[in-house]
């Protein structure tokens, strides 16, 4: 398995651009039925020989349910992963299983894919997204979605929240509930415009420098949520 770095623009889909995928690094895989129906599924990225093939560890057996019969030779799967860099990036590409493996574990052997991309998460690249949420403003707990993000801020709906009309410039912790066992993910920022909506009100946030960590983690999740 190749670990050496490879001289490469990774702003372009070259298929070098594996270079930056970690062995054990943390992936989603998408993959389709011939009736169409479509699903997601967190695993880890193995390894690669170049010109040869991807190793991909198999998702967890028991939340692929019916999918599991889908996971053979021939079928079309899209990866993705996110690197770490100046402000983080994310990476994918499309194979196709060409055998799987029950030992030393169960895994999928891909094809080497033509062209791998490469997304920075620059300031400007902002994601429509769907992230429930909790807010805490004054101390007190709002439900909100966060309906879009970038580096920098995100946008917010919360149902109900005209009481909030006034909350402009007012600190916000917004807290995004993770699987069961893991640790809350919590972003720091400051609400910087409020607008009042049918159902609500909608306002954006900027995110304080302390918490840039935290929301690059965000924008993995927005990045690899179905």
């Amino acid at each position: 398995m190749t670990g050496q770095a490879i001289l490469t623009d990774p702003t372009k889909p070259s298929a070098h651009n594996l270079v930056f995928f970690k062995a054990g690094a943390p992936i989603t895989i998408d993959i389709a039925t011939p009736a169409g129906q479509k699903r997601r599924f967190n695993t880890i990225f193995i390894g690669y020989l170049p010109k040869k093939y991807v190793l991909v560890e198999f998702p967890d057996a028991s939340k692929l349910g019916n999918f599991s019969q889908y996971i053979a030779q021939g079928t079309v799967v899209t990866v993705r992963g996110l690197i770490e860099g100046h402000d983080g990036a994310a990476i994918a590409f499309i194979s196709t299983i060409k055998q799987t493996l029950q030992m030393p574990s169960r895994c999928m052997v891909l094809d080497i894919p033509t062209t791998v991309t490469l997304q920075r998460l620059r300031s400007s690249v902002r994601i429509d997204t769907h992230i429930n949420a909790k807010a805490k403003i004054d101390g007190v707990y709002w439900q909100t979605v966060l309906t879009n993000l970038s580096v920098d801020g995100g946008q917010l709906d919360i149902i109900n929240g005209e009481k909030l009309l006034l909350a402009e410039n007012k600190l916000i912790e917004i807290v995004v509930e993770k699987e069961a066992g893991e640790k809350s993910l919590k972003v720091d920022a400051t609400i910087c415009n409020i607008k009042q909506q049918i159902d609500g009100i909608s306002f954006g946030v900027k995110f304080n420098k302390i918490s840039k960590q935290q929301v690059i983690e965000l924008l993995y999740q927005a990045l690899t949520q179905e």
